[in-house]
């Protein structure tokens, strides 16, 4: 039974192919079309996966949308009756765009796929699951538990913001739900904004500044934004938020609470406060978690949890819970937001609408590589018309050079076999560098990826070589936990350094890795394992020959505000417009100064800042 799923219209759309049961690949559409966030109609991401599982859209025994357009409109119709006359502006604007085009969503989608394949009767074809339905199944189904209790955060689906599910065997069932306007994933996009970030795109930036500052609004937050019960659950105050009739997050009554007005853009200074209000919203995410799953462990008696929505992409967050040890297991989609809806509503069909049975292996490697992957043939293709310069190694050879050139002080632009699922680079299209280079951290974030100061890099770290160096007791494979950095690898401070503010923090040596340590001794770390990449375990391996230090640094392979690449033409054309030092594509491997192609120095103008 082949089930092709698909998640669209809002942002991060994407597509995913199941053949009976397994998942065969799955993509979001912005690794195609160029474009961050691309919300438009799969079409590229379909034909991957139709292409990668070796069929056409006739041997499709269903396909499935991730959530049901009319309820997410009844719940938007019915959020404007209730807040009238307020939101008429936003009302106005609004309803031509549903009416034109999101009403009429199963009319649209059968439209494209009657272009695609005319000779279908799709209506027979097409199904829709429920937007935390999706998510709840991408969470359960590809974990390596039998049972578990599911539990998705986000903005908000049709009406659901969080939901509690339990699994068993091939069944899933929601069993509680909280309501829209009422979102932990709405107010973490709501301080997102105040912050002057994008939503929806900038709520990890809000993550990676929170450590430079203190929680001391935490209190303020709960005492007048959010009123967070025992046990977890919680309710906001509209009265500071414009979300649900307004054309923005918050209005002049939140800014009234802090003090301070939104800061303007992201051009803007970042300052204590700012910081000490990252700080404070991570704090309180951290506390209805830790409330929540405490609850739901005591009431379910379940060991294993698994987590999905936006909100299980705050890895610092989804750390508090693992080791908070009120489940012994936790295991977090590592497509979590929108994009693993793809995943989820097919995996939903197969299991729920069509009742089929789960596969006895369960987790794995088929949760995250599961996107197109290029022949030496067609490597060597793309890279002659770009007018590229290279050599072919061996394996061991291709290994053995980039570890000299990483312990050199270079930078790698690393791309090998299938591109990862979801927002994280996992060794397939990373760029790597030496994590003991103090100067590392500032190095890649303004001449390569061009993005803030502030932000942190994460480490991959061999598997059997972790403990020694984090202190972790779990495996991290998905890059979605957090880790401190062993006590014995850190580095003694000076009082004058621990009286250092703000983003100037960086500048002080706080570990043996101090380009993957961030200013509060964490690390976001990547567990390796041969099994599942043995290319990339090898380059660990050899760097840890040559140099003792098992890990390197791992960043998306793009530049701020573009998708991560994909092809040898995406990863060639992003080597030459940054200072990346070299580039690696299968067994091809580039040095920049032998490029005869020009660099290009405005290629980071072309993309839009996320």
């Amino acid at each position: 039974m082949n089930i092709l799923g698909i998640s669209a219209f809002y942002h991060d759309s994407a597509a995913a192919l199941l053949s009976d049961g397994k998942i065969v690949s799955a993509a979001q559409e912005e690794r195609f079309s160029r474009i961050k966030h691309d919300a438009s109609y799969p079409a590229e991401a379909i034909q991957y996966c139709l292409k990668s599982g070796e069929i056409n859209f006739d041997a499709l025994d269903a396909v499935v949308f991730y959530e049901k357009p009319f309820l997410k409109f009844e719940r938007i119709l019915e959020t404007y009756v209730a807040f009238a006359p307020n939101g008429f502006n936003s009302f106005r604007k609004s309803m031509p765009i549903w009416i034109k085009e999101k009403l009429f969503q199963k009319k649209n989608l059968l439209k494209k796929l009657s272009t695609s394949a005319p000779q279908i009767d799709w209506k027979e074809k097409l199904y829709f699951s429920e937007h935390h339905l999706s998510h709840a199944s991408s969470a359960f189904y590809p974990s390596p538990f039998d049972r578990a209790v599911v539990l998705t955060m986000d903005g908000v689906g049709e009406w659901a913001t969080t939901s509690v599910a339990v699994g068993n065997g091939n069944s899933i069932k929601i069993e509680r739900e909280l309501h829209f306007p009422h979102s932990i994933g709405l107010l973490y996009s709501a301080f997102t904004s105040y912050l002057g970030f994008k939503v929806n795109s900038g709520e990890y930036k809000l993550m990676g500044l929170a450590p430079y500052g203190s929680p001391r609004f935490k209190d303020r937050i709960l005492q007048n934004l959010v009123d967070v019960k025992a046990d977890g659950s919680f309710w906001l105050n509209m009265e500071y938020f414009d979300y649900c009739t307004g054309l923005q997050m918050i209005n002049k009554k939140f800014e009234a609470i802090f003090g301070h007005q939104r800061r303007e853009s992201e051009a803007s200074e970042l300052t204590k406060f700012h910081m000490d209000i990252a700080a404070s919203i991570q704090a309180v995410i951290d506390e209805i978690l830790i409330r929540l799953t405490t609850e739901l462990a005591t009431h379910y008696a379940e060991p294993n949890l698994c987590l999905a929505g936006g909100v299980a992409l705050n890895c610092v967050t989804n750390s508090k819970v693992l080791r908070n040890k009120a489940f012994k297991n936790v295991w977090v989609q590592p497509a979590a937001g929108d994009a693993g809806g793809a995943v989820g509503c097919a995996l939903a069909a197969y299991h729920l609408f069509f009742n089929m049975p789960r596969s006895k292996k369960l987790g794995g490697v088929e949760n995250v590589y599961l996107g197109p992957q290029y022949s030496s043939s067609e490597i060597e293709s793309e890279l002659e018309k770009e007018g590229a310069v290279f050599s072919i190694l061996g394996r061991s050879d291709l290994i053995k050079q980039t570890c000299k050139v990483l312990t050199e002080g270079a930078t790698v632009g690393w791309m090998q076999g299938r591109m990862e699922f979801g927002p994280r680079a996992l060794g397939n299209r990373s760029i790597l560098a030496d994590p003991r280079l103090a100067k590392m951290q500032s190095t890649l974030n303004l001449k390569i990826k061009f993005r803030e100061s502030f932000r942190p890099f994460a480490p991959s770290v061999l598997i059997e070589d972790a403990a020694d160096w984090f202190e972790i007791d779990f495996d991290s494979p998905y890059m979605l936990f957090v880790a401190d950095v062993k006590k014995n690898k850190r580095l003694n401070t000076t009082p004058e350094d621990d009286e250092i503010v703000g983003v100037d923090r960086l500048n002080i040596n706080r570990s043996k890795v101090p380009a993957v340590t961030h200013v509060d001794y964490t690390s976001r770390i990547q567990t390796v394992h041969k099994e599942t990449n043995p290319i990339f375990h090898g380059l660990l391996s050899r760097f840890k020959h040559e140099t003792g230090c098992p890990l390197l640094v791992n960043t998306s392979f793009n530049i701020r505000g573009e998708p991560i690449v994909c092809s040898p033409k995406d990863a060639f054309r992003c080597f030459m417009g940054t200072d990346l030092d070299y580039l690696v594509v299968g067994d091809f491997f580039l040095k920049k100064d032998c490029q005869e192609v020009e660099p290009n120095k405005r290629y980071n103008k072309q993309f839009s800042h996320d």
